[in-house]
């Protein structure tokens, strides 16, 4: 759960700058919503490899205990 947390944190520091581009028309803080989601990309890459690897260890695991 830590991964998830970590996925909201991000999402949540975000706001601010949303907020300041769509509302208060600043470019700049599109610009760093733009570059925010583009890690926020990466992050969730990370997590689904990571839940890839997890599935097939437990799986492994499973035929292996037979």
């Amino acid at each position: 759960m830590d991964k998830f947390q970590q996925l909201v944190d991000f999402v949540n520091s975000l706001e601010t700058d949303f907020h300041k581009f769509y509302e208060k028309g600043q470019a700049a803080a599109g610009t760093r919503v733009r570059k925010g989601l583009s890690e926020l990309r990466k992050m969730c890459q990370d997590v689904r490899k990571n839940v890839q690897d997890v599935k097939a260890e437990r799986k492994a695991a499973k035929s292996g205990g037979m």
